[in-house]
């Protein structure tokens, strides 16, 4: 599209996240469109659930009727080229019997499915029983990728997982099971460390714990940045591997928001530190170059 000036900007890669939302907007849909922001990507979506929630838990989940899960989605892929599509929170079998109808539909190349099933905090159910049970038989077939953490691993598995052997025979599977990739995510163990079966090979990401609560979202935003990096054209292990190294530095730079624990940093990439007292940013005017700062003596 040609600007006043003559020039054209080209559009970034679209993201489209489907997933909740959460007014203290550390989770769900915001953190997605804060990662994808944060990747040079630009972010759409379609919201599957309003959440009454806060860094201190989730209170109540108020599903979005099938249609209009399915009327945001038709609109949105009507008007623009989507280049990833990340799942998260689905409520119920109806919307994830929708999602995977519009993945059919679409037939993208870059998914990924991050089964959110219970909230970390207070355990509120998040999909039901009947969601859960599409999803692993039918929507994570359709995936790239799939990003569980151990609680759901577990679910989708039955199996009890304690350490890195138990994660590999989880990933295994899934993947048995229709995943094309998995990556179990390690988070809440006693080492930070995720581990990605891609049908060949398995790799170890090993990652320092940070000493903070701040991680409220970090399981979206870990699922976002792959899709952003997938959107980018990156292969799969390199998304992973940048997401992750994301998510590490976003929860060291995270903040206190409110009384429990606070969100990620999305964007401490492009923070600065504040300028030293006495210095002056110089105006950019647009119709008048900046004069230069006088020297004082």
């Amino acid at each position: 599209m040609a600007t006043q000036n003559g020039h054209s900007n080209s559009a970034p890669p679209i993201v489209l996240t489907i997933a909740g939302f959460d007014p203290s907007c550390g989770a769900g849909i915001a953190a997605d469109l804060k990662t994808i922001s944060a990747h040079n990507c630009y972010g759409v979506a379609a919201v599957t659930a309003l959440t009454a929630q806060s860094t201190q838990g989730v209170r109540s989940t108020h599903i979005t009727p099938a249609a209009v899960l399915r009327a945001q989605l038709d609109a949105l892929v009507e008007d623009v080229s989507i280049a990833a599509v990340k799942i998260g929170m689905l409520g119920n079998r109806a919307n994830a019997v929708v999602v995977a109808e519009f993945l059919d539909r679409g037939k993208f190349e870059r998914v990924v499915l991050d089964p959110v099933a219970r909230a970390q905090s207070g355990g509120a159910e998040l999909l039901d029983a009947g969601g859960l049970k599409y999803l692993a038989e039918e929507l994570m077939q359709r995936a790239t990728i799939v990003t569980p953490n151990i609680a759901e691993a577990e679910l989708l598995t039955g199996l009890e997982i304690k350490d890195l052997a138990a994660m590999e025979a989880a990933a295994r599977k899934l993947f048995e099971r229709g995943a094309h990739a998995v990556l179990v995510k390690g988070g809440h163990m006693d080492k930070a460390i995720d581990l990605l079966f891609d049908g060949l090979e398995v790799f170890t990401l090993d990652g320092e714990r940070v000493k903070t609560e701040n991680t409220h979202g970090s399981g979206c935003t870990l699922s976002s940045a792959i899709a952003a990096h997938l959107a980018c054209g990156r292969q799969l292990t390199d998304a992973v591997m940048l997401a992750k190294a994301y998510v590490t530095k976003a929860i060291e730079k995270g903040f206190p928001i409110g009384k429990g624990p606070g969100p990620l940093n999305h964007f401490y990439r492009f923070l600065h530190e504040p300028a030293p007292r006495g210095t002056h940013e110089v105006p950019q005017h647009g119709l008048h170059p900046a004069a230069e700062p006088a020297t004082h003596r």
